[in-house]
């Protein structure tokens, strides 16, 4: 019987019929049951006698009393129960990892975000040494809605996905920078108009969404570009090898004892980052415990973001 029981039920393809037989063997009535999963009690019959008749078994006996399980109903009854013990064990589990500090977690962002987020990864990582990270950075970002990542620290404009939980890290200040001997040789820069006599670094591509690339695309004559790169991140490189000037971001400048500003960071040049995370997933404990300590880290780093006390 049991068997048969294991072979018919791999032909079910609705296991709420399975839930509601649990409930009429567990209450003893077709009412008793309705009122326990909320439905009429025509809705149970209707059930009972589908689920009877794909399994070719009499799963009640039916009486004034109410209805008792038949041998065959005995059996699912167990396998029933069986099955929804050990889903509330596993529901119980997985709330236990939303409250736990263990685990992995997935942070994706743009790739010349690195210098600057690594000290504060190990200092996390420090205060939750249970907590396993991964640090993706792609062309493209991840896409949190897909599982790819937990977190992603975009910078632009503020992302307006409906699904998301969007909160501001920081503004961060970009200026035109080169090595302390290009200075040296060609001077500072007094305004966004005062481009004579300089060498600049660019990129291939336009790059027209970004407001120092704008600026650079319509000011700087072609001839006066002398290395291109496919990636800002490559800037700062360039800028240190002596290639030109570049627009970097403070930060990432900052940690450069050869690098030099032109000119004090332009204020429309700033722009946001945005730290993102999934509705489903932002009141995890993990997740909020690193945006926590995120945006903890950055209010104290806000002097170096602004370009604030520069060389």
């Amino acid at each position: 019987m049991y068997a048969k029981l294991v072979c018919m039920s791999a032909q079910i393809t609705d296991w709420n019929d399975i839930h509601v037989a649990y409930q009429v063997a567990k209450l003893g009535t077709l009412t008793a049951a309705a009122e326990a999963l909320n439905v009429h009690h025509s809705t149970v019959l209707r059930r009972i006698n589908a689920l009877e008749k794909k399994l070719g078994s009499r799963l009640f006996h039916r009486h004034a009393r109410g209805y008792e399980p038949t041998e065959a109903g005995q059996l699912l009854t167990q396998v029933a129960e069986d099955t929804q013990n050990s889903f509330d064990r596993l529901l119980g589990k997985l709330e236990g990892a939303d409250t736990q500090l263990t685990g992995t977690l997935v942070i994706t962002t743009v790739n010349n975000l690195a210098p600057f987020l690594m000290p504060i990864l190990a200092d996390f990582q420090e205060e939750y040494p249970e907590i396993k990270l991964e640090y993706a950075t792609d062309s493209r970002l991840l896409k949190l809605e897909h599982g790819e990542a937990h977190i992603s620290i975009r910078p632009g404009k503020k992302p307006n996905d409906p699904d998301y939980v969007v909160q501001k890290l920081a503004s961060v200040a970009t200026t035109l920078y080169g090595s302390l001997d290009y200075v040296m040789k060609h001077g500072l820069i007094q305004d966004l108009s005062d481009v004579t006599g300089h060498r600049f670094i660019s990129t291939i591509e336009s790059f027209d969404r970004t407001v120092f690339m704008q600026w650079m695309n319509a000011n700087v004559p072609p001839e006066q570009i002398y290395y291109r790169s496919n990636t800002f991140s490559n800037f700062p490189h360039a800028a240190i090898a002596g290639l030109g000037a570049a627009p970097i971001a403070c930060w990432q400048a900052r940690m450069e004892s050869s690098l030099r500003p032109l000119l004090p960071p332009p204020e429309d040049w700033n722009f946001d980052l945005w730290l993102l995370t999934h509705r489903d997933m932002h009141r995890t404990s993990k997740v909020q415990a690193f945006t926590q300590f995120l945006k903890n880290r950055f209010i104290k780093e806000q002097h170096r973001l602004l370009g604030l006390d520069e060389h």
